[in-house]
């Protein structure tokens, strides 16, 4: 990559010689009455000629600001911003050397309530107690960005390779449009759709629950919300994008969001059709729904599904066809109920040839299988979501969050499997045809009540929370498995009908008491229910009578499972302006009743324990930009119905799973720790976290494999197994005018303990996982962007008492990034990414180049976009994938898309306030 190589050359150099010719401009910001440094003040330079803003700084600890400007004869404004203060301005004029401004003494704002807020006044950024906000105007991106492309922009914010979002190292888990969901609370929707240009504030808060929000009590989370405010003339207005793509191979590509907004009414339709593995909802201003590009926040299940806002897409690896349609609807009524939901629809289906080699580690010696196995998986879902917020009086509120799921599905396979020992002697054979239907529905409700007394600080919340999941399958399987010593073999043509309940509900009352003006009692009663319950009724073919009528009592089982926890506790609540937290203990009385009808034998296992139960968190902020977080959970997990009943499980030819009555709860120490540190005045921070997740008499597998390598699994309990980790983040921004340097860098250390019993041994695993990571975005606006990044993942494996004593692996990941805007009206895009391999076994292909380019044209008063993209120019990408577990290695091979050229246009309508737009939209003066 010399060329690349090059560039970042000339531009690293470029940015040097800028860094000569710059100046400093400083001073300190104090109150007028006490003369005492007012920290977090935004200090910021603007242009006279357009209030557009050069250059912006926060004051430090002691009031202090600094700012390098590069040398300019154009007039310019300096002005400091605080809250409750007025707004200093002064007039900078031929900036040809350093100037300290000595000490700004900041005005009272008298008359804060009638003053007349001008927009092109407000500054970048401004920190208050416990939200930061930007203003979306002073940080430019292209006209046809989405909101993501902003969020980028934003000091302190990344966006990882997989989607997830932070703000100085904090995750965000709840994203709002002027304080409401927007087609559910992922965010997704909203942050890849609403154009970056309609946004006025980005509001950045402490994640609350319902209750916490309601009662104004302090998070007990450490993740983040964030909330997009929309212009007050764009909140009154039409606007949306319409998309279309044909290509090769017969790809192809739609999606559309239309959005109609009239003060509290918010109304928004989107649809999508694709077979390019993606849900269709990106609206990337370069590779639209194009994977592997930029655009790679979409979620993957481990059944090869993706999803967002929890529905599932597809089902398989492989190829899938996908379609939704859905709508959004946010009012408020009677001016006491704030009202939203969404309704979704999806269809999807996917497809996938799979060659799979496994070596199974045994005590006695390795085994090999290879498989191959061709999938169709189809299903077709509805999605409802309703928020009702409503307000009784000033001291009571409601909240309900009703929310209903229902899918179909099918799927069909065909496998064929064989299984040999080291010296490939075969021990057994399989084929299989399958077909199954299966019906899920889903019922969920939040509800709580809040209710604030005469009091201060006294109060009273019932929260409750309830899920009824039901799933009904029925299967037809066609299976031959033949083994190769005098073991019969295993011959069947069944039918199965399988039903499956799982239903939860929980009720917490909690009654605080101030003690203090800091401190509160805190009463709480918490009960918890869940029923598990499974049905398999098995029926064989019957020749005689030609139909599945031939019932299998062997196959055939009841299992169900009642558990009901109640703890109630005694707590204390902090809430002073820096520290809060809260501390809850007490017993927790467990009853766990599980039962089963197996062959004709009823079998009860009723068993109640008493622990002790401790849950709590704090978190202090040292100043305006440091802050810590601590996390410490003690309870019980118990273990599942089929883990402790004498039920066989025979429903695998090649598997047999049965229960152990002897089986413990498992305790578990849940222990997190975080320091978060970002300086705004420098626009640097780091964020390190760390945690352990320890488990006594930890629930694990213990398999017997018998001659011919088929499998009899039980259950014991194990001594002790933890999960520890480790994680520092550090980023780093500079911004000069047009000019903007950011870094980023980071490494995670995962450190895994584990057990398991192979052939009645039992065996160690410790298993060592480091992640470091570096990433740059160089850019000047409305120009070009060039980010490169790097990832390497090294994965250490160390067995104790097990027939191998180590597995070590290695990935190397990297990519380039670069974004034109050059010349006007035209956007090109090339996302180039190398990914080595060292775990992929010999015989398949260990290392892939994936690029993927784009060219877009703007034009008919750029309402109309025109793009030809290419996937995977190369034609490289990889299809292989090896997984090590403490029991095999597995190397697998699945569909994967290949390259292929999309030609797409895009047509973007705009109408606010009555008003069609006709300006520009590709550059902003």
């Amino acid at each position: 990559m010399p060329k690349t190589f090059y560039l970042l050359c000339a531009l690293f150099y470029s940015s040097f010689l800028f860094s000569q010719n710059t100046f400093i401009i400083k001073g300190k910001v104090v109150d007028p009455n006490t003369k005492l440094p007012i920290e977090s003040a935004t200090v910021y330079l603007t242009s006279v000629k357009d209030s557009s803003v050069v250059d912006y700084t926060i004051t430090n600890k002691m009031g202090n600001f600094s700012i390098k400007v590069k040398k300019s004869d154009k007039a310019l404004n300096l002005k400091v911003s605080f809250i409750s203060y007025q707004d200093f301005v002064e007039n900078v004029t031929g900036l040809t050397a350093d100037k300290d401004f000595g000490t700004i003494e900041l005005k009272d704002a008298t008359n804060q309530l009638n003053e007349v807020v001008v927009k092109s006044e407000i500054p970048p950024i401004r920190i208050k107690k416990d939200t930061l906000e930007f203003n979306a105007s002073s940080f430019k991106v292209g006209a046809d960005a989405n909101v993501e492309a902003l969020l980028k922009q934003l000091p302190g914010v990344e966006i990882t390779p997989e989607g997830k979002i932070t703000v100085n190292g904090k995750e965000v888990n709840n994203i709002l449009v002027n304080g409401k969901p927007f087609f559910g609370k992922d965010g997704k929707i909203a942050t890849q759709n609403l154009p970056a240009e309609i946004i006025e504030k980005v509001q950045v808060v402490d994640t609350k629950t319902k209750s916490e929000e309601i009662s104004g009590d302090a998070s007990g989370s450490e993740n983040k919300t964030i909330n997009l405010t929309i212009q007050e003339d764009k909140n009154k207005g039409f606007f949306g994008k319409i998309m279309g793509g044909l290509g090769s191979d017969k790809r192809y590509e739609s999606s559309m969001l239309v959005n109609y907004f009239k003060g509290e009414r918010k109304i928004s339709a989107l649809a999508s059709s694709n077979n390019i593995n993606s849900i269709g909802f990106s609206m990337d201003e370069i590779f639209d729904n194009m994977g592997g590009g930029r655009n790679s926040s979409v979620y993957w299940n481990d059944d090869g599904s993706f999803g967002i806002n929890n529905m599932s897409f597809g089902g398989n690896r492989g190829i899938t066809r996908s379609n939704m349609i859905g709508i959004n609807y946010q009012d408020k009524w009677f001016k006491k109920v704030d009202q939203s939901g969404s309704y979704y629809f999806t269809n999807a289906e996917s497809e996938n040839v799979n060659r799979t080699d496994r070596i199974n580690f045994l005590p006695t010696g390795n085994t090999l299988t290879k498989s191959n196995s061709i999938t169709k998986n189809g299903s077709d879902g509805h999605n409802i979501s309703l928020d009702f917020e409503i307000s009784l009086d000033s001291t009571a509120t409601i909240y309900l969050n009703p929310r209903f799921q229902t899918s179909k599905g099918y799927g069909k396979s065909s496998r064929n499997q064989i299984t040999t020992d080291e010296s490939l002697a075969e021990l057994n054979s399989s084929t299989n045809d399958d077909y199954n239907e299966n019906d899920n529905s889903n019922f969920g409700l939040d509800a709580s009540f809040s209710k604030q007394f005469k009091k201060k600080k006294r109060g009273l919340s019932v929260n409750l929370e309830a899920e009824f999941q039901k799933r009904d399958e029925y299967v037809n399987t066609k299976s031959a498995t033949l083994f190769a010593d005098t073991t019969p073999d295993d011959i069947r043509n069944q039918n199965r009908f399988e039903n499956n309940k799982n239903d939860f509900m929980k009720v917490e009352v909690r009654y605080g008491e101030p003690l203090t003006d800091s401190l509160r009692l805190s009463l709480t009663s918490e009960l918890t229910l869940r029923k598990i319950g499974n049905d398999l009724n098995t029926f064989d073919f019957n020749t005689g009578t030609n139909s599945y009528d031939d019932f299998n009592d062997l196959q055939s089982n009841e299992v169900n499972s009642k558990t009901t926890t109640y703890f109630p506790s005694t707590g204390l609540i902090l809430d002073k302006s820096k520290t809060n937290g809260r501390i809850n203990f007490g017993p927790e009385f467990i009853n766990f009743d599980a039962n089963s009808n197996y062959l004709g034998i009823k079998t009860n296992r009723n068993k109640t324990y008493v622990f002790p139960r401790v849950k709590g968190y704090i978190s202090h902020r040292m100043g305006k930009s440091k802050s810590i977080y601590s996390y410490y959970d003690f309870g019980v997990q118990m273990p599942q119905a089929n883990q402790v009943l004498p039920v066989e499980n025979l429903s695998n030819p090649l598997s047999t799973f049965i229960g152990n009555d002897d089986l413990k709860p498992t305790l578990r120490h849940n222990l997190y720790f975080s320091f978060n540190d970002y300086d705004y005045q420098s626009r640097s921070g780091y964020y390190i976290y760390s945690g352990i997740n320890l488990s006594k008499d930890a629930v694990v597998s213990s398999t017997v494999y018998d001659d011919n390598f088929k499998s009899t699994t039980t259950y014991q309990n194990v001594d002790v197994t933890h999960n520890s980790y480790l994680g520092v983040n550090w980023n780093k921004s500079y911004k000069k005018e047009k000019r903007t340097l950011r870094f980023g860098a980071g490494v995670s250390f995962n450190y895994d303990y584990n057990k398991g019993l192979t052939n009645a041994v039992l065996f160690e695993s410790k298993g060592l996982n480091i992640n470091p990571r570096f990433n740059l975005t160089w850019s000047i606006d409305e120009m070009i962007t060039v980010a490169p990044s790097y990832r390497y993942t090294f994965s250490k494996t160390d067995f104790k008492n097990y027939v191998i004593d180590k597995a070590d692996n290695f990935i190397h990941n990297a990519k380039l990034e670069i974004t034109s805007y050059m010349p006007k009206h035209f956007v090109l895009g090339s996302d180039f990414g190398y990914t080595y391999n060292s775990n992929i076994a010999d015989g398949y292909k260990k290392d892939f180049y994936l690029w993927n380019v784009s060219l877009g044209y703007n034009f008919f008063k750029d309402q109309l976009l025109a793009k030809v993209k290419v996937y995977d120019l190369l034609n490289q990408n990889l299809n292989s994938t090896r997984t090590i577990t403490p029991t095999a290695i597995v190397d697998a091979e699945n569909t994967v898309l290949r390259r292929y050229v999309m030609f797409s246009l895009t047509y973007k309508l705009e109408k606010f306030a009555g008003k069609k737009k006709n300006d520009n939209m590709m550059f902003m003066d």
